[in-house]
């Protein structure tokens, strides 16, 4: 394992981290905790150190139990992350009640690195009227957290005004090959680094998309290399690339993701790709950009849809649509998969879409996500949908 200095502290954090946000899950969604806690803790024995967590994952459920998974020692060997939920402040006391909520739910007494949640620029303005850096201050005092930091999914015009409008020690940025001008970007990056904070790094693998269906264009740009790598591992290796970059998460739900992302760890070294290795990478997202239609990562934050939409998977199907270069097996696993007859057993079609709105307002990529279900409605529903799904769930009740 490679481990980063953080500036502002000198804490040697590992370069790779551990996400909890898409954990090992059963059928029903909910976390496999034998199955998450094992490898949780198969990546500290092999030299993770920084484990990242927050309010909503699992629909609340990942905070108690990451509490549970390090228990038997595994607390004392890492730094926990979690988040303040920015989004449901609505006066000063309530950021002390999150925090104590989350220390009982974590089994611990303090926080190593404590994170403001999701700020764009008008919710970062609410909660700085509320008082959070008074807040941050106090809690920093009295033991309860060590480092402050912010997690961001705003434009980029608002985040140095956030960096410079506290003494943080750390933010969080969403940052892979296919986000260097989305959100803070590449300039933010450079622009938190400028200010000695370190910078942890989501969605490097743009929730699975870069890994999931890999389009045969984009396999055959990888071929080309002399080094064969995986697309996880060339993902991963451009963002570690990076010097200004201290810890990479990863929301790793299989063993062998587990295996792979540490072993990668292990050898992903700042300025070791070559410039024609970062020019076949570049090659990679131009032809990335030709074929995907919503910039989706999957990270849920829109979900529950109240009118029982399942909008990630939706995104996904239409993406695939495109990537795959098999309309009419893309459009049966769209009947299967949304459909219910694979999964949860409950219909999630873009069409129960209202166009309610309260999607908008919560979606990181700013998608407009009603008018990109519509497509979906148009593209991979029509009116044999329901013959579609009856197969399916025909085919997959005799699996």
């Amino acid at each position: 394992m490679l481990y980063r200095k953080m500036p502002m502290n000198g804490d040697e954090l590992s370069i790779l981290g551990f996400g909890c946000m898409r954990l090992a899950s059963k059928e029903d969604g909910s976390i496999d905790e034998e199955r998450a806690t094992r490898q949780v803790r198969d990546a500290i024995d092999q030299g993770v150190n920084y484990v990242d967590t927050a309010w909503p994952y699992h629909m609340g459920a990942s905070e108690p139990f990451l509490g549970r998974a390090l228990a038997d020692g595994y607390r004392e060997k890492v730094k926990i992350a979690t988040k303040l939920p920015s989004w449901l402040i609505e006066k000063r006391e309530d950021m002390d009640h999150y925090l104590n909520a989350q220390l009982e739910k974590l089994n611990t007494d303090h926080i190593d690195y404590y994170l403001i949640h999701a700020l764009v620029g008008d919710l970062w303005d609410t909660v700085e009227k509320l008082g959070v850096a008074d807040f941050l201050d106090k809690a920093k005092a009295d033991g309860r957290i060590i480092n402050a930091g912010f997690s961001f999914h705003g434009a980029s015009e608002d985040f140095n005004r956030i960096v410079d409008a506290y003494d943080w020690d750390f933010c969080q940025i969403q940052y892979n090959y296919l986000d260097e001008k989305n959100q803070a970007g590449k300039a933010g990056l450079e622009y938190a680094a400028s200010k000695d904070l370190g910078v942890i790094i989501m969605e490097p693998l743009r929730g699975g998309s870069l890994t999931k269906t890999v389009p045969q264009a984009v396999e055959e740009i990888w071929d080309e290399a002399p080094i064969k790598r995986t697309p996880a591992e060339w993902a991963l290796r451009w963002v570690w690339n990076h010097p200004e970059v201290t810890v990479v998460l990863s929301g790793m739900s299989e063993e062998a993701h587990v295996e792979e992302n540490l072993r990668i760890a292990g050898e992903a070294h700042p300025d070791s790709l070559t410039k024609e290795e970062m020019q076949l990478v570049k090659r990679v997202e131009n032809k990335y950009r030709e074929l995907m239609k919503v910039e989706c990562t999957g990270c849920q934050y829109c979900m529950p849809c109240p009118a029982g939409v399942n909008i990630p998977l939706c995104f996904e199907m239409y993406n695939n649509l495109y990537l795959e270069g098999d309309p009419d097996t893309v459009r049966f696993m769209y009947a299967a998969r949304v459909g219910g007859a694979v999964g949860t057993g409950g219909e999630e079609f873009a069409s129960l879409c209202v166009q309610c709105g309260q999607c908008l307002e919560k979606c990181p990529q700013h998608i407009d996500i009603p008018n990109v279900l519509d497509s979906v409605v148009n593209e991979l529903e029509g009116s044999d949908l329901e013959q579609r799904a009856a197969m399916a769930r025909e085919m997959f009740k005799q699996v």
